[in-house]
């Protein structure tokens, strides 16, 4: 039988270790989401609002997940070959923003469902925030909106790749110079 190392498929620590923050992340913040509509729906059992939300926002879900996973993870790796990421807050704030705005938007979706009846409450208060023709706008535009959030959290993910390419590509060189 052959073992890893024969296969080529040996990662080093710091990979391993980046992967293992990255899953648990990932895993958190679907699981994070999930509890949200539970908690938010009482008027269904658990199992019924968590179905309901598979079936709507499977996509949201599952992209919010690896978005985030791949950020703790460039995030990790990036700590781990010693790299100075100037972007790694920004990215890292612009992945929070684009979470929050994908979560918040997918949950509109499930309200005619009977599912997040407190997003009812919201509803009713965003109006008197940003006015009847806006509240409106985001409403009926919700699930664009939540698949704008995730282009924002992949959007930011492909620009700490590039940024740690380029560091490394900087780290590289100058170690041959030497």
């Amino acid at each position: 039988m052959l073992g890893k190392e024969s296969l080529g498929l040996r990662l080093d620590y710091n990979v391993q270790r980046a992967l293992g923050r990255g899953a648990i992340v990932g895993i958190g913040s679907v699981l994070g989401y999930l509890l949200v509509v539970v908690l938010t729906t009482p008027a269904l059992p658990p199992a019924a609002a968590i179905n309901a939300a598979f079936q709507i926002n499977s996509p949201i879900i599952a992209g919010m997940g690896v978005g985030v996973g791949m950020q703790m993870f460039l995030s990790t790796y990036s700590k781990g070959l010693g790299c100075r990421l100037d972007v790694r807050r920004k990215a890292f704030g612009g992945n929070s923003g684009g979470t929050a705005m994908s979560s918040f938007f997918s949950f509109f979706s499930l309200v005619p469902l009977g599912c997040c009846g407190t997003m009812l409450y919201v509803l009713s208060l965003l109006p008197s925030f940003v006015g009847v023709g806006l509240s409106g706008a985001l409403i009926q535009y919700s699930q664009p909106l939540a698949f704008l959030g995730l282009a924002i959290i992949f959007g930011f993910n492909a620009v700490t790749i590039y940024k740690l390419r380029k560091e490394r590509a900087s780290f590289k060189q100058k170690s041959n110079v030497i």
